[in-house]
């Protein structure tokens, strides 16, 4: 795992690439290179920063050129040793044991039909000096990041959005559109970018630069494609594709760790990864039982600590009672987008735990709950549809007395109360607007009423690009529209960049073997009603796990990788919201509207509402908004 960083025909492009390669010198600690060439036809300066993960020889550092070939790569190839065979046998020789030459041979080979035959995740850039082009690619499934921007004749590009505003902040604006997005998603989707002109490659995607600037980006692998071809075959045999995904993240030339929530996901990764290497030990977080009481939250060590014990995995607690006031301005930075999950502190504090203890790779459950349908919400919108069917008078006795009820009392919050409300935010809406609002902040009314009325146009933009989306695809189920929705949005929009940007801040990988390709087309050849049946989720994934964990463990209630923000907002933020937020600059600009903010602050407090995901998302995103500004990127 690594950082990259480039110019393609830019006249002062070493400058640029040297900028941005110290500005994300912590994905790459172990090793730096710059390579250059400049003649009459082309200009290129590539950067790398190197985390030493396969082949630790100098041999293997980065940019890597070989006969008219030079490369920059971010990412681990798991299939590497099988094409490195079938390459020798072409004749191909190896100077390197790396996965990094590989990727560049099997370009040279087979050219962008090597992506599809790659398993793994990765963001490369390789300068071909027959042809003078640039190529940009991204693993299927947009694990790896890769931002780009057009500038003059070419592009300069980097694995982080802050490398290119460290190098360009004063040619660049704040996007509008994008920030309305992130107020209602708390997030962005891979289409935007908080910043006017970058882009982000398309997950499964590539792309040509040409000597002349012209960017051509295609398609290798489309998740919507996918999922139909599989959901018109047999299901997949679940439990095989699992297990052989586990053994193929284990790839790797330093111990590897594993997150163990005490979840299914982290529980089934936890024990294959252990069953293949007795080695693997792992984390698990904690949190301060003041904190619990008011998230309500179950305590989730508990299970972890049932699953280290039964299988003999070394685990290590570690305690996440952090200061959030002097923490809050880092992650808004790690982050590097307005994203508004403090799931991502966790994160960010337990890869530093872990890397203290030298561990450079963990394994993450990640992905299953997007693919076999397993978060609350794809319940609750299957549950909504049979609410609906309900007479409307017994519906409206049902609203009136959740409105009446508190969020929150004596100290404790109250879930189902919680929950309830949201429920009730989309139960009576149609499916698509009902996915959406099942877990975005805001109805479009209210965010419309929450910004400026010169942004209001952005709302309707954002909302139609959500159902736009939805609908792209041939499947016959809603569980499984459902899923690929949030493999598309959700997955790559919040729960990948977070988990990158707050690791590799910590100068460490994390690997997710659910989200890979053939766990995905396993997924999607599964019917929606082999996932969710009655009330409860993720049916398939939890029959597949009954041969590998206990019943008490694939059956545990759900529960969330999150933080214990109400506590913050309700505790240790108070004077931070009132002088940062609301004395803040997206008041004081006019971008969202002080009245409408202070009564989200209001309901939160009395208890009359759950408002802290709100109020959390917008916090953030005037830290980030300020820091831009800081950087000389125009509003």
């Amino acid at each position: 795992m690594c950082g990259i960083a480039g110019c393609y025909q830019q006249a002062d492009g070493q400058k640029l690439v040297d900028v941005m390669s110290d500005r994300i010198a912590h994905r790459g600690p172990d090793a730096a290179g710059t390579w250059h060439q400049e003649d009459g036809r082309v200009a290129v300066q590539l950067g790398h920063r190197r985390l030493s993960i396969i082949d630790l020889s100098a041999a293997a550092d980065q940019p890597l050129s070989k006969h008219g070939m030079t490369l920059v790569y971010n990412g681990e190839l798991y299939n590497y040793r099988a094409l490195r065979a079938e390459l020798a046998t072409r004749g191909v020789r190896f100077a390197t044991s790396s996965d990094t030459e590989v990727v560049l041979e099997a370009w040279r080979a087979w050219g962008p039909g090597a992506l599809r035959r790659f398993r793994g995740m990765f963001a490369f850039a390789l300068f071909d000096a027959e042809t003078g082009d640039l190529i940009l690619a991204r693993d299927p499934l947009g694990i790896k990041p890769l931002y780009y921007l057009p500038r003059g004749g070419g592009v300069v590009f980097a694995s982080e959005l802050k490398a290119l505003v460290a190098a360009l902040g004063s040619e660049l604006r704040i996007e509008p559109g994008a920030l309305v997005a992130s107020m209602l998603y708390y997030w962005l989707p891979e289409q935007r970018c908080a910043i006017g002109r970058v882009r982000k490659l398309p997950g499964g995607s590539w792309a040509r630069v040409r000597p002349d600037g012209s960017v051509g980006v295609q398609h290798y692998w489309r998740p919507a494609d996918v999922a139909a071809e599989a959901a018109a075959g047999p299901p997949a045999d679940l439990g095989t594709v699992i297990e052989e995904s586990v053994a193929a993240h284990l790839v790797s030339d330093v111990p590897v760790s594993s997150f163990l929530s005490g979840g299914l996901d982290s529980s089934i990764v936890t024990v294959l990864a252990h069953q293949a290497d007795a080695g693997i030990d792992a984390y698990t977080i904690t949190f301060r039982p003041e904190d619990q009481r008011l998230e309500a939250m179950p305590d989730d060590a508990v299970y972890a600590r049932k699953v280290a014990a039964r299988y003999g995995v070394d685990l290590h607690e570690i305690e996440i009672s952090p200061d959030i006031v002097r923490l809050l301005p880092r992650i808004v930075d790690v982050l590097d987008e307005p994203i508004g999950d403090p799931a991502a502190i966790n994160t960010l504090l337990m890869c530093e735990a872990a890397r203290e203890r030298g561990v450079k790779v963990i394994l993450s459950g990640m992905g299953a709950d997007e693919l076999f349908g397993g978060y609350r919400k794809h319940l609750a919108c299957v549950m909504a549809g049979r609410y609906h069917r309900l007479p409307a008078g017994s519906r409206a006795l049902i609203r009136s007395a959740v409105d009446r009820l508190p969020v929150t009392a004596a100290g404790r919050g109250l879930r189902y109360a919680r929950w309830a409300k949201r429920f009730l935010t989309f139960a009576d809406l149609p499916e698509e607007p009902r996915f959406r609002r099942s877990y975005t902040l805001y109805d479009p009314a209210e965010l419309a009423a929450l910004v400026n009325p010169d942004l209001a146009s952005y709302v309707d933009q954002v909302v139609a690009e959500h159902s736009d989306l939805y609908h792209d695809n041939s499947l016959q189920d809603e569980v499984n529209r459902m899923c690929l929705a949030d493999t598309r949005m959700f997955l790559t929009g919040l729960n990948l960049a977070y988990t990158d940007r707050a690791s590799m801040a910590a100068s460490v990988e994390v690997r997710v073997p659910f989200v890979d390709p053939v766990v995905a087309q396993a997924a999607f050849s599964i019917q929606g009603s082999a996932k969710i049946r009655r009330r409860q989720g993720k049916v398939a994934l939890k029959r597949a796990a009954g041969s590998w964990l206990p019943q008490e463990i694939v059956h545990r209630p759900k529960a969330s990788f999150s933080a214990p923000l109400r506590a913050w907002v309700r505790n240790d933020l108070q004077e931070v919201i009132r002088d940062v937020l609301v004395g803040g600059e997206l008041v004081g600009s006019g971008m969202i509207r002080r009245e409408a903010l202070l009564r989200l602050i209001q309901d939160e407090h009395a208890g009359r509402e759950d408002r802290s995901k709100q109020i959390w998302q917008l916090l953030t995103l005037e830290l980030w908004y300020r820091h831009a500004q800081s950087m000389g990127v125009a509003a």
